[in-house]
């Protein structure tokens, strides 16, 4: 989730984000790499977008904070639409990192996931923008994958976990760290929609979940339907 922003006079749209973290396993140094990489890869396309017969920059503005003491009540009151919630934690149920469906700003991440270069950071960070995965998961001969492509996506040999395994089998999928946001991603986030006439806009939805450990739950007991 993001708060979209107009800047007339230099030909840019912003979209701020905060990410702030919690949980056992939540720490800055995580923080400030899961900032990073979604500040890093969304602005790798270098897009730019026509509004109202100008061309404008889009660029990502991504803050983040470790907030260990954050308490469910401080995220259920939440206003504020750059704020995004993320537990981290050794043990999810389902064994993957989530968000609390498209258009979203809270979910729960898994600390392995969350290695340098993973890519899970930036392809949830899409979800909370409103992005579901794509339909058609056998990529074969398209390329690099693009950001939204989950885990289990059939590609060309080079961007499988082994490239040397037959297609479908265990090794034989994308491996994440391969994905990359393209242009077709950031176009896909219908900006030029919004009403910006006001000069901002919000973009994605309030949820403001606070997450359990899962460690302390059983599945049962787990809230939601959560998106990968």
């Amino acid at each position: 989730m993001g708060s979209v922003e107009l800047d007339i006079q230099q030909r840019q749209l912003f979209v701020f984000s905060n990410i702030i973290t919690y949980g056992n396993a939540a720490t800055p140094e995580i923080t400030e790499l899961i900032r990073e990489e979604i500040e890093t890869m969304w602005n790798e396309p270098s897009a730019r977008l026509k509004f109202d017969s100008f061309w404008f920059e889009v660029r990502f503005k991504i803050q983040a904070s470790h907030n260990p003491a954050i308490s469910p009540i401080d995220i259920f009151q939440n206003l504020d639409p750059r704020n995004n919630y993320f537990r981290i934690e050794e043990f999810a149920h389902g064994n993957i990192s989530f968000v609390d469906g498209l258009n979203c700003n809270s979910g729960y991440f898994k600390l392995e996931n969350l290695y340098k270069g993973s890519t899970t950071a930036a392809h949830e960070y899409g979800h909370t923008l409103g992005l579901d995965h794509p339909k058609d998961l056998d990529i074969r001969g398209q390329g690099v994958p693009g950001i939204m492509y989950p885990r289990g996506t059939l590609v060309d040999p080079q961007f499988q976990y082994d490239p040397t395994k037959p297609a479908g089998v265990t090794g034989g999928t994308m491996h994440p760290m391969y994905r990359k946001v393209k242009l077709q991603d950031i176009e896909a986030l219908n900006l030029h929609r919004l009403d910006l006439h006001g000069g901002k806009a919000i973009l994605g939805e309030f949820t403001n979940v606070w997450h359990n450990d899962h460690a302390n739950i059983s599945p049962e007991d787990f809230f939601g339907s959560p998106i990968g």
